[in-house]
């Protein structure tokens, strides 16, 4: 299908409130993913990774679906292109974009759109929406970590169902594996979406971006190297601390309400 050169098929959209959206704007081809596009959603991440003013990041579809995957009228242009280059992945560049990225899943996530909601850190998913990888059925190895991620997140059961079969995993399912946070309708997706945003946003913009990096870079090891890797990442930022620093602290905590005995 044909699209208008003038318009842009991956809209950035910065919101006052510190908030950056993402939209795979191809609704016409259910947001299927050309070359150009793939380039432009990893400059996206990188450039919304670098600005200052956005704290939070939130990437979504327009239309019905989040994104049906690659266009495969272009096969051979996406997989055997530039693909190793890491500027311009943009699987990659979500992975080592500091700030919190939200998924958005207004509607079906497909293979290549399966693999992008799996570089969330969360995902708000809409009723009737739903994930299928199709790397099987197609004959198309994945290299977006379909195969790696998918069965840590799930188990390595339902993840083994859900790729060799190409059966659709449903939002409520999704959800109950607990790779979904929240099923909404689908007209709510974008603001639950912005209403996480903005609980992350009440907390210490510093302490957010080591939090997740954190978690993120601990996840891909086992539990003692994580462990380490914690502790190693307390100090050094207890021992960088300086004594204005542990004074805001206890004036922070000092400052608030004593909690309620109340369970």
């Amino acid at each position: 299908m044909g699209d208008s050169s003038s318009e842009k098929l991956i809209v950035v959209t910065r919101e006052t409130d510190g908030v950056g959206i993402v939209t795979i704007n191809r609704p016409k081809s259910l947001n299927s993913l050309t070359r150009p596009m793939m380039v432009d959603l990893a400059k996206a991440f990188k450039e919304l990774g670098k600005d200052k003013s956005v704290r939070v990041i939130i990437l979504t579809g327009a239309g019905r679906a989040f994104c049906s995957g690659v266009d495969l009228t272009a096969a051979q242009q996406v997989f055997k292109g530039d693909v190793k280059d890491p500027e311009v992945d943009p699987v990659i560049q979500m992975e080592q974009c500091p700030k919190p990225i939200i998924g958005a899943i207004n509607g079906f996530a497909i293979t290549a759109g399966f693999e992008i909601a799996l570089a969330c850190d969360m995902l708000v998913a809409a009723k009737g929406a739903a994930f299928i990888d199709t790397h099987a059925r197609f004959g198309i190895f994945p290299s977006w970590g379909l195969s790696q991620k998918l069965a840590r997140f799930i188990g390595p059961n339902k993840a083994r169902e859900v790729s060799l079969t190409a059966t659709p995993l449903s939002a409520e399912e999704a959800e109950k594996l607990g790779l979904v946070n929240y099923v909404v309708e689908p007209n709510e997706v974008l603001k639950k979406a912005r209403q996480l945003g903005g609980a992350i946003m009440k907390n210490s913009p510093d302490m957010v971006l080591r939090y997740k990096s954190v978690i993120n870079d601990g996840y891909k090891l086992d539990l003692r190297q994580g462990l380490a890797m914690e502790k190693e990442r307390g100090h050094k930022y207890y021992d960088g601390m300086t004594p204005e620093q542990f004074k805001k602290m206890q004036e922070f905590i000092a400052g608030r309400k004593k909690p309620s005995s109340k369970m």
